[in-house]
């Protein structure tokens, strides 16, 4: 008897690899970490993942791409939205669901950033943070102020990091989710007082 072809439902293997490998970056880091362990885990050959991808580090990139193009349009004028009362709730709901949406992007960008610092996609990430905290600097006038919605913002990340990323699904994330919203827009308020 013949053996039959494993039958795929038609799908966005460029999709499939991505999400495959991003959650394995997270838990097993990008050096611990190698294409035929991706495709084996997708269930392609390594040959297919370089069809797609063409290496390692482009795979890397393209997982982590959406993450930190959402990161970058989220930073636009994040002072003033955070200084504005009718936009500072706008802002908490908009950061805690980017958090929650790129968990294991975050995860590796803030665990493993500074070893991958060679690596385009990490750089513009750090790049990025770097600009979120320049905005604090010249956007908020006092220490107090500028340490307030900087313990707020990390802390809310690291919630999201700090457990190991093979727990990828939050137990109850509306109720998580609600609480980091209360908990950031109350560190926040103040800012404007």
């Amino acid at each position: 008897m013949p053996i039959q072809p494993i039958a795929r439902v038609q799908n966005d293997v460029g999709a499939e690899l991505r999400g495959i490998a991003l959650q394995m970056f997270a838990e097993n880091g990008y050096a611990g970490t190698s294409l035929q362990q991706i495709a084996d885990a997708a269930g392609y050959s390594k040959s297919s993942v370089l069809y797609h991808f063409g290496s390692k580090e482009s795979l890397f990139d393209a997982a982590l791409r959406p993450a930190v193009e959402q990161l970058s349009l989220f930073l636009d004028s994040i002072v003033e939205k955070l200084m504005a009362d009718d936009r500072r709730d706008g802002f908490v709901t908009e950061f805690i669901d980017l958090l929650l949406e790129h968990r294991l992007a975050a995860h590796i960008i803030i665990n493993q950033g500074q070893t991958l610092s060679d690596i385009v996609v990490i750089d513009e990430a750090r790049g990025l943070i770097d600009r979120i905290g320049e905005s604090f600097m010249v956007g908020l006038p006092t220490p107090a102020q500028r340490i307030r919605l900087g313990v707020a913002l990390a802390g809310a990340a690291y919630v999201m990091v700090a457990s190991r990323p093979s727990v990828a699904e939050i137990e109850d994330v509306d109720e998580v989710r609600e609480a980091l919203i209360d908990v950031v827009t109350e560190l926040i308020t103040p800012l404007t007082r």
